[in-house]
């Protein structure tokens, strides 16, 4: 086969570029290994609350601990009702507290706390309340690179 410029290119460029860029990936790889995952679950649904909890369990223990991932769960709508102290049953009790021991935090929608005619109080222990509402912290969790799940 005789020499030419294009085939020798169209051979060797393809190569020296796969194994420089190949060679720059691993340390950034290894970088994002490391980092902290940062995600946003949002809860609306009343029947989904048992759901949500066990997912972020999931999450919490498929990233290999609590260390590994900061986790944000807004409640807003009927989904809120759950979380009223006086109405909790034991296990909601006990699995809201694990998440919060975990580093979750929970955020209450401040208008349907409003809505809902309920005090922060009257709430688990471990929630804050969004007073701009649940839709826009979710938006300024984005904002700042949490990752959205609705499960």
């Amino acid at each position: 086969m005789p020499f030419s410029r294009r085939s020798f290119f169209a051979r060797f460029l393809p190569a020296v570029m796969g194994g420089t860029v190949g060679a720059s990936l691993e340390p950034a790889v290894a970088r994002a290994t490391e980092t902290v995952q940062k995600v946003v679950y949002h809860l609306s649904e009343p029947g989904r609350v048992n759901f949500v909890l066990g997912n972020i369990r999931n999450h919490i223990e498929g990233k290999g601990g609590p260390a590994k991932v900061r986790i944000v769960l807004v409640v807003h709508g009927p989904a809120l009702k759950a979380f009223e102290e006086a109405k909790a049953s034991p296990d909601m009790k006990r699995q809201v507290a694990d998440r919060v021991a975990d580093g979750v935090a929970l955020v209450a929608c401040g208008n349907t706390l409003h809505g809902l005619s309920l005090e922060e109080s009257q709430l688990m222990a471990g929630f804050s309340v969004a007073s701009e509402g649940g839709v826009v912290r979710i938006a300024d969790l984005q904002a700042e690179g949490y990752l959205y799940l609705r499960p």
